[in-house]
């Protein structure tokens, strides 16, 4: 299968299924203002207006429909900043992301990357004194000057959150990637809906288990605990509402295994061996280039067209 076959491919969402997802989008966000506070409303709204605007002179000027899909990426840089993130920045990152990972490709279904984390990617190595451990803020202690879940994990030293503080976002981290309850919950509702493909996360997270722990047992100083690295950083979030992109991923069951699989090596290697500890980002990048590649390794007719309808209907 061809680049150009998968980019053309009719492997996108439904009306019905951007809906559900970006409403699943917007509990995490108003989830967050009960730990961060009503600004993320301010990020959602610069975020909305930016990538708005971008997809809406693109739509007028190529002459095509200003669909729904435009407002899955704004919401998705909303929920992958700091806190304390600048409001200018959060403009660059939408529109960057949307222009340069969406738009310039022709629109929805014919991207190769994420938008979302291009524009994330771009402010992350752009702009990283904004993107570091400094600009984290904790949800329950004011002036809090310590180190995110991940940062702590990753530096070897005694890691002092508990799981339900983890799982109940009373730790410093992105808006969306601390309530991870939340995402767990509506991660699987998702792929009860089939707005998700259950086998990317499954195999996303339980590689990266599996990675880290044949990692802690050989190199136990650089590698962490294996089950606490699922529950830090942004892995859930990327798990479930990143990775899972029917545009992006494979268009086939084997192959969205296997990518499932290869984004759990670069999120591992990128953690432990890297200058960015959150290899989330780099990796999905990263797997969404190699993912039309993965299409020709397997052949075209093995369940692919079952795969499209079951995500487009």
């Amino acid at each position: 299968m061809s680049q150009e076959m998968h980019l053309t491919s009719p492997n996108v969402p439904s009306n019905k299924n951007l809906l559900i997802f970006s409403a699943s989008l917007v509990i995490l966000i108003i989830a967050s203002a009960f730990l961060y506070g009503v600004y993320v409303f301010a990020v959602a709204l610069i975020a909305l207006i930016s990538g708005g605007l971008i997809e809406f002179i693109f739509a007028k000027v190529r002459k095509t429909e200003f669909d729904i899909s435009w407002i899955v990426p704004p919401l998705v840089v909303t929920l992958m900043v700091p806190p304390t993130i600048k409001l200018w920045v959060v403009a660059v990152a939408t529109v960057f992301g949307v222009f340069f990972g969406k738009a310039i490709f022709g629109g929805l279904g014919k991207n190769i990357f994420n938008p979302a984390i291009v524009g994330v990617l771009f402010i992350t190595i752009s702009f990283p004194s904004m993107i570091t451990a400094a600009e984290w803020i904790h949800p329950t202690i004011d002036g809090f000057a310590g180190a995110t879940p991940l940062t702590m994990l990753n530096g070897g030293g005694d890691f002092t959150y508990s799981m339900s503080d983890l799982l109940m976002g009373n730790v410093p981290g992105a808006f969306g990637e601390t309530f991870r309850l939340g995402i767990i919950i509506l991660g699987i509702i998702l792929i009860l809906l089939k707005v998700a493909d259950w086998r990317i996360p499954l195999f996303y997270l339980g590689s990266v288990f599996i990675f880290t722990a044949i990692g802690n047992k050989a190199l136990p100083d650089v590698f962490p605990d294996p089950f606490l690295s699922l529950f830090v950083g942004g892995l859930l979030f990327g798990a479930f509402f990143i990775a899972t992109d029917p545009v992006t991923a494979p268009l086939q069951y084997k192959g969205r295994i296997l990518y499932g699989i290869g984004l759990a090596f670069f999120t591992v290697l990128i953690r432990n061996f890297a200058t960015f500890q959150e290899g989330v980002i780099f990796a999905i990048i990263i797997m969404n280039a190699i993912a039309p590649l993965i299409d020709d390794m397997f052949n075209k007719n093995d369940s692919n067209d079952e795969l499209v309808e079951e995500v487009v209907q």
